[in-house]
Parts: structure tokens; sequence; C-alpha cells
């Protein structure tokens, strides 16, 4: 099932959308990350009420982004492609501040900054990302990144997996490590994997890609399945955990890869570690025992802290995948109920929806879709209503999924940045 992307947000009555409904007020909404749900719901807050006081507080002057970067890896793209600057906000009247939040009292709705200035809210919205769990995975530390990147968030680590494998001799071994859910972008190891063989086929034929799995299930399997064995079938090799993919330690230093039953050393490695909400979630109370950010479903509200809303990969939002195309639409409807709890209206159930575009080779790609109700004070899937590239695909079918992928791509920054 192809979706409608202006239907997404039909769930909401139609006043919610008019700025009108919101009444006059000069309150101050704070941001806190920079990323595809942070700096729409900054945008959405200012164009749906223009007096809202909105801070974007962001530590870089640039985003990287993570959704096209597999294609980066594969030497189809460049790194140009995935910088984006915030001139959509500012023009849109988000004040910038480029500063790092440190920390966050939800009792006083203060931020203090790196610096030590500190800024005063009347609502936050958290859009932190994720961070690596370090030593989560035996072995593997912030120091095994260098010689065993992860690149599972876009910038210099993908530039460095790049270069290690321009540098392999043709005939090497990578090896990749897919972790247990959640983490973010679910089909995104596969996509990597997809890409990094072709490059291999086309440039080091002798070459091979090991992929190492925590796991025996994973999204658009049967799809990826077909993919491999139709393009790559003497390049790429996957494991799941019942056939000893689950790794139980790396050594960066002799560059192996241990199973319970086998080890595995590697010319390159590309380590995808466990992963939790980024650190300032933990700072500002927000993330529970699990790492990630319990909220409520209708408003976006941190169920531990009050007037401290969470969306995006940090967040506890499953059967919603964490995904950039999630973040952008959790980030539209965020800021609609945060403008309508300022004006003293209840925030109201809604419908959300997914679709994740994964490339298999350089002109193909498969998506899966989903669509999500929030009434019922918790995320649920509608069954029947999403979907997944037919197993099939009719002529040219995986190729105006891939031209799709790249509108959607187009379309997603320039709703957040451009």
């Amino acid at each position: 099932m192809r979706l409608d992307r202006r239907a997404l947000l039909a769930g909401l009555p139609a006043a919610a959308f008019a700025p009108a409904a919101f009444g006059q007020t000069a309150a101050k909404v704070a941001v806190i990350g920079g990323g595809f749900g942070g700096a729409t719901a900054a945008r959405t807050l200012k164009r749906i009420a223009p007096e809202l006081d909105v801070t974007l507080i962001e530590a870089n002057a640039e985003y990287l982004a993570c959704p096209f970067s597999n294609l980066v890896l594969g030497g189809l793209r460049d790194m140009a492609g995935q910088r984006f600057a915030y001139a959509g906000p500012a023009r849109d009247g988000v004040h910038l501040v480029q500063a790092r939040a440190e920390a966050v009292d939800a009792a006083a709705k203060t931020i203090t900054l790196a610096d030590g200035a500190a800024l005063s809210y009347d609502r936050l919205i958290l859009s932190p990302g994720v961070d690596i769990r370090w030593g989560a995975l035996a072995g593997y530390d912030e120091a095994a990144a260098e010689p065993m990147p992860h690149a599972w968030k876009a910038g210099p680590q993908t530039a460095l997996l790049r270069r290690q494998l321009n540098a392999m001799a043709d005939g090497g071994l990578v090896v990749m490590t897919a972790p247990r859910a959640p983490y973010r972008c679910p089909p995104g190891p596969y996509e990597r994997a997809s890409l990094i063989a072709h490059y291999l086929k086309t440039e080091k034929p002798a070459s091979k890609l090991l992929i190492l799995d925590a796991k025996d299930d994973f999204s658009k399997k049967p799809l990826f399945l077909q993919a491999w064995s139709e393009l790559y079938p003497d390049t790429l090799e996957w494991r799941g955990a019942s056939a000893d993919g689950r790794v139980s330690r790396v050594d960066p230093q002799t560059m192996t890869i241990e199973t319970d039953f086998e080890a595995f050393q590697a010319d390159v490695a590309n380590i995808i570690p466990p992963q939790k909400a980024s650190a300032i979630a933990e700072r500002a109370g927000v993330a529970d025992a699990t790492g990630w950010c319990p909220i409520d479903a209708v408003s976006f509200e941190s169920t531990l802290q009050p007037g401290v809303h969470v969306i995006g990969d940090a967040t506890i939002a499953a059967p919603m995948p964490k995904s950039a195309f999630s973040a952008n639409l959790q980030g539209k409807i965020c800021a609609i109920q945060v403008a309508r709890l300022l004006a003293d209206l209840p925030a109201e159930p809604t419908l959300l929806a997914n679709t994740c575009y994964s490339f298999v080779a350089p002109d193909a790609a498969v998506s899966v879709s989903g669509v999500y109700a929030n009434g019922a004070g918790a995320f649920a899937e509608i069954p029947g209503a999403g979907g997944v590239s037919p197993l099939i695909p009719e002529p040219g079918g995986r190729a105006e999924e891939a031209a799709q992928a790249r509108d959607w791509y187009a379309a997603i920054t320039a709703e957040a940045f451009g």
C-alpha cells in the first residue's frame, strides 16, 4: 500500500491546523536537537503559532543526515549531499542557539548550556537522537570505534569506514555486526550490507562481506534475502542468531570478532553496537532503565517529567520504528499538541505513519510502511493499513521505488532544513 503523505495528519481535527485555534500567547518553547524531529518541530510551531517564542538548541552548525549515508559508503554519493544548514528554521523566525545543552531542570524549567548560560522555557521538546552503549559489547569502547567504526552517526565515522573499504585489498573480508532491537533505523544494517556488497562485487570482486546478526528476524528480511540471492550470491553471507551470528566480543587490536563458537579476523569491521537515547535525555530525567524515553502516545509528553516532550529515535514508541520519517512526522504532531496545550486546549489523538525505503542496489529499492493510532494511550499499528514491496515486483518496480526514495529524501530535508 502506498501512503499519501498529505493524508498522514488526517486524524487531527481541522481546527488544530489553524493558528487562531491557539489564541495569543508569548510562551517560550525550547527544542533541543536539530535533526529531522527537532528542526521540523521548531518550524511547525512557528508556522502554526507565530506568536510563540521558539528556540532551537543544536551544538552543530550543520546537520549530517543518516538517511542516504549508506550510499556514501557504497561509493555512490558524496558526503556533501548529507550536509544541511539551518537556513529554513531561521527564515521562519526560530531562534537558533549553537551550543550543547548540558542539563535540563524540569522542575525549574531551565536548560543549562555548555558555556554555563541558562535558558528558560514553558514547554520543552527533546529530539536528542541516540548514543552508543559503549562497553555493552565486550571489547567495544569508544577507542575501538577508530579501527572498527560503527558509522551509525553520519559524519566522520562514515568517512572513516568509506576510507577503510577503499583501502582494503581485493580478496579481503568485511565483517558487519547487527545488534538486537531496538536501535536507530531497523533496516539500516541490511541496506548498508547491500550497498557495500555492490561496491565489493563491482570494484573488489574477490572480497567477501559477512553479516553477524544478534537476531534471526529483521525488517524486510524476505526482500533483502531475495535481493542478496539474486545480486550478491558470491559476495554476501548473512548469519542470524540461531546460526551462531550473535557476537560475544571484539578485539580491535587484532581485528577479531568472536561468536560463541567461532572467531573471524576482518580486514574491515563495521560494528553496529547496542544503542540508547542520547545523554541529554538521561540528564533531563526522561530516560528510564531501558535507556529509552517513555512518552504519552498522544502528546509525546514524557511520562517521567511533566512539561518535557520527547520525539524521534530516543522514544519508546513501538511499533512505530526509529526512523527519519517517524521523527519528522512526530515533530509535526508534537508541535501541534504543544501549541494546543499552551492554549489550554487538550491534546487530541491522531494517526501516524512511517515509510522506510532501503536501497538494495544503486537504482533499486524496497520499502515497508505502517499506519499507527495513539488514541488508546499507546501506539498501535492499524492492521492492513501498511504494507511492503512485493516479493516479485512489476517490471521497473524496484527502480521506481528508488526514485520515490530520492523524492522522499528531497522532501524531508526541505521540510526540516530548506
